[in-house]
């Protein structure tokens, strides 16, 4: 129950805002946003507030927000269409049935001539009497169709309306909301349990390991590893991890002696990736203070964009294994793993994820909001957009490959966690 309320809790929060960037910026751009929703497939919670509908559905593997005109969702009535119309004190549509039988004596019938309900906003057709009417159609008119509900956009509200510079900030706002609360979930830690000073200071030594057969031990203050000087305790783990079966040369000071030891890091595998580790650990004395939080949170954000890139780019080149690749499976258990050390362990794991987030919607891969800011690319270079249909085609492929994917690293986490292949 644990893992199940610290998955939902954590996904859920990061999906939220990464979603909740695209919302803010939709609507700061004036599009009309349809639906606001939580997960994927069937609604299992719904509540509508102005012309939105917030959603909750039942896969929490992701999120979206539709908004008007992104989907083909704009109204097309052609000649000869039988539609029945409601409308208001000042004669304008506030109301449209299409394909349903309506019993209502309210509603006017009539037979589709011409209409626009998406720049001039009118309808013209004629009634059971033959005689043809014009009528205007309200702005936030809705829709009724086989028993759905829609409010139609006029295409000043539509997403394809706004500029190109508006239209990409919509989209760079999810990834971008990811990153700024990857940043004050680094402060909270940061007040929370302090900055560490990262000076690198050996806190102890495991028995029997590469670093104690060099003769490291407890207290000894790091100064170069490999010829190059070391300031922090990251910039000499790095070091370690980065050159398994590599003799090192470490410099060191240890009661204001300089020392020099040889040390060959153990090469380790985890999920297909190999690392070097020589069996010292490290405590780090903290300071405290709102402006070394703040700025811990950003070094903190530029080290593991960093890190995340750098591992996707080994991942492209072939240096890193398909089977480090994790998915909804591998990252619940890890989710689970970490919820057990604690708390601030969860909100260190829900940083670094909600980059990770961020940085794969990045990607410019169909589907993706990096294949769309691609699109956007493409669109600036040749002054127009391209085919909506073709772009359509293309996302659609991408999701199918993408669903391939996700089947494919579900298929191996449940093999590595569950029967240890």
């Amino acid at each position: 129950m644990q893992t199940i309320f610290a998955f939902i809790l954590v996904f859920g929060s990061l999906v939220f805002f990464h979603e909740l960037g695209h919302f803010i910026f939709a609507k700061r751009a004036g599009i009309m946003v349809r639906e606001f929703a939580i997960g994927f497939g069937p609604k299992i919670f719904g509540m509508r507030k102005g012309e939105t509908l917030y959603t909750i559905r039942l896969l929490p593997l992701g999120g979206y927000v539709r908004m008007a005109g992104q989907d083909f969702d704009t109204v097309e009535l052609k000649p000869g269409y039988r539609i029945g119309v409601v409308l208001n004190e000042d004669e304008e549509i506030i109301k449209l049935y299409m394909n349903q039988s309506v019993d209502d004596p309210n509603v006017l019938f009539l037979e589709t001539e011409k209409a626009d309900l998406d720049r001039e906003l009118y309808i013209e057709g004629y009634d059971e009497e033959g005689e043809l009417h014009r009528y205007k159609v309200s702005r936030t008119a809705t829709v009724v169709e086989d028993g759905e509900e829609l409010t139609i956009a006029p295409f000043d509200r539509q997403f394809e309306s706004k500029s190109l510079g508006a239209r990409t900030m919509a989209i760079f706002a999810g990834p971008l909301f990811n990153f700024i609360l990857a940043f004050f979930l680094f402060i909270i830690l940061a007040l929370l349990k302090g900055v560490p000073t990262e000076e690198p200071i050996i806190a102890d030594v495991e028995a029997g390991s590469p670093a104690a057969e060099a003769g490291i031990v407890a207290g000894d203050y790091i100064t170069a590893v490999d010829g190059k000087e070391v300031k922090k305790w990251t910039q000499f783990f790095e070091t370690i991890y980065d050159n398994p079966n590599k003799e090192l040369e470490v410099q060191l000071t240890r009661a204001g002696e300089t020392i020099t030891a040889l040390v060959t890091p153990t090469m380790l595998e985890e999920q297909g990736q190999q690392f070097g580790r020589i069996g010292v650990y490290y405590s780090s004395p903290v300071e405290h203070g709102v402006m070394k939080s703040i700025v811990y949170g950003g070094e903190q954000l530029i080290y593991w964009f960093g890190k995340i890139s750098d591992l996707l780019g080994q991942l492209v080149t072939g240096k890193l294994n398909m089977e480090a690749l994790s998915g909804p499976v591998g990252i619940y258990k890890a989710t689970g793993d970490i919820a057990e050390r604690g708390f601030i362990n969860l909100l260190s794991w829900g940083a670094v994820l909600s980059i990770n987030l961020g940085i794969m919607n990045l990607l410019p891969l169909p589907a993706l909001d990096g294949g769309r800011l691609l699109f956007f690319a493409i669109e600036a270079v040749r002054g127009r957009p391209v085919d909506k249909q073709k772009e359509g085609m293309v996302h659609f492929i991408g999701i199918v490959l993408l669903l391939v994917l996700m089947v494919v690293v579900t298929w191996n986490d449940i093999q590595r966690f569950f029967f240890n292949v």
